[in-house]
């Protein structure tokens, strides 16, 4: 398999999304070399600090292979004619939910990355589409993007390779914990709970999830 190159690395401040709610989402393709830091990208922003942000989900990688699928979904839009549809930072094409595992370390540029964490699907996806179901389409084809906490800080840009160094738990891939603790349809068994409870690179708010269905 080749390597995925990087095809755009994006950043966007807080803007007037919904009433008096501002948001980060609305993100655009950087010129050049950017520094990856333990809490993003330089020039990034997080609007909602309750439930983004963080060293956990400090960059966000959408896997621009969901694309055409959303083009069929929605009947095509504006939106994914261009880059970071999905307020994401990692723009590429190649690595797929199916494909990576929590835990799994990426070298990108000179920043060493590791999957932290599925993406939750949030309403502001559907905000920004201007599209009702979004969040629905979601957890039934687990298209639904990771985010990477950063171990080395570094320097990244567009032509980059994002080369796997390292594997995390390969066992659980993020489309199999992502579909245990939010596709309805898949048949979680307790045992699947518990060994997602102990994955010791998964980030904890996502453990915990997993600990209180247990107890459901």
């Amino acid at each position: 398999m080749s390597i995925p190159t990087l095809t755009a690395i994006c950043i966007g401040q807080p803007k007037p999304f919904r009433g008096e709610e501002s948001s980060a989402i609305d993100k655009h393709p950087v010129e050049g070399r950017v520094a990856i830091g333990r809490l993003g990208v330089a020039g990034d922003a997080v609007a909602d600090h309750k439930h983004h942000g963080g060293p956990e989900m400090a960059v966000h990688h959408y896997p621009h292979d969901h694309y055409p699928m959303w083009r069929d979904v929605l009947g095509g839009h504006k939106l994914l004619e261009r880059p970071a549809a999905f307020g994401e930072n990692i723009v590429a094409t190649g690595w797929t939910e199916d494909a990576v595992h929590i835990g799994d370390r990426f070298r990108i540029g000179t920043a060493l990355l590791e999957i932290s964490q599925p993406r939750q699907p949030c309403w502001k996806i559907e905000h920004r589409f201007g599209r009702k179901g979004m969040i629905n389409q979601i957890p039934k084809t687990h298209a639904c993007g990771w985010y990477y906490r950063v171990l080395e800080e570094g320097e990244a840009a567009a032509g980059d390779a994002i080369e796997r160094v390292g594997r995390g738990h390969e066992e659980w891939s993020v489309a199999q914990v992502f579909a245990a603790l939010f596709d309805p349809a898949a048949s979680t068994m307790p045992d699947d709970l518990r060994a997602i409870v102990g994955l010791e690179r998964l980030c904890p708010q996502w453990r915990e999830k997993a600990r209180e269905l247990l107890e459901v």
